[in-house]
């Protein structure tokens, strides 16, 4: 099973990634641990991604995804994958589903989880990380919207989508969310 969990930010993707992974027995896959495991590892991969680092530059999608596939093809104890945070993308999704397809393996389920803006900056500005107003929250949002949204149509034609009232107590999402998946 190959899920990606997808949202703006203050959605609950990190929360229901905790709960699906411990009910199905997948690997939680982020783009930021896999990136800090690589080059904390000294990989060949890692020491490419730290020059890119180093340079103040973003790693780019191949080096991403090819430290997700290392990851897949190195994981025999689990039951699937749980993206969160990638593909943030058309390209970077792309990308993903050739590498997946090359392993014989497709991504399965996207649950977007939709809240309303109005909860989500209240959401963040309740979290109370020192950088978050307003207007940087707001900006979030419109640079999810204008660069990740797009996904939502990506996957949605290949019946992959699966839309979740995200404004809903923690026990319900996660039960939506199963029952979606079962």
């Amino acid at each position: 099973m190959i899920l990606i969990l997808f949202g703006p930010p203050g959605a609950g993707k990190g929360t229901q990634a905790d709960l699906l992974k411990e009910k199905f027995n997948l690997l939680h896959l982020s783009t930021g641990d896999l990136l800090r495991e690589e080059v904390s590892n000294e990989t060949a991969l890692g020491i490419k991604a730290k020059e890119f680092m180093d340079a103040g530059e973003l790693v780019t999608d191949e080096l991403i995804i090819a430290m997700i596939k290392n990851k897949i093809d190195n994981t025999t104890s689990v039951n699937g994958f749980l993206f969160d945070g990638f593909p943030r993308t058309i390209s970077q999704a792309e990308a993903l589903n050739d590498m997946l397809k090359n392993s014989s393996k497709e991504v399965d389920k996207v649950i977007s989880l939709e809240v309303d803006d109005s909860i989500l900056i209240k959401r963040l500005l309740e979290r109370g990380r020192s950088d978050d107003n307003e207007s940087t929250i707001k900006n979030r949002l419109d640079v999810y919207k204008s660069q990740t949204l797009p996904i939502k149509d990506f996957y949605s034609k290949d019946n992959k989508l699966i839309q979740i009232k995200g404004n809903q107590t923690v026990e319900d999402v996660n039960s939506d969310i199963v029952s979606n998946l079962s």
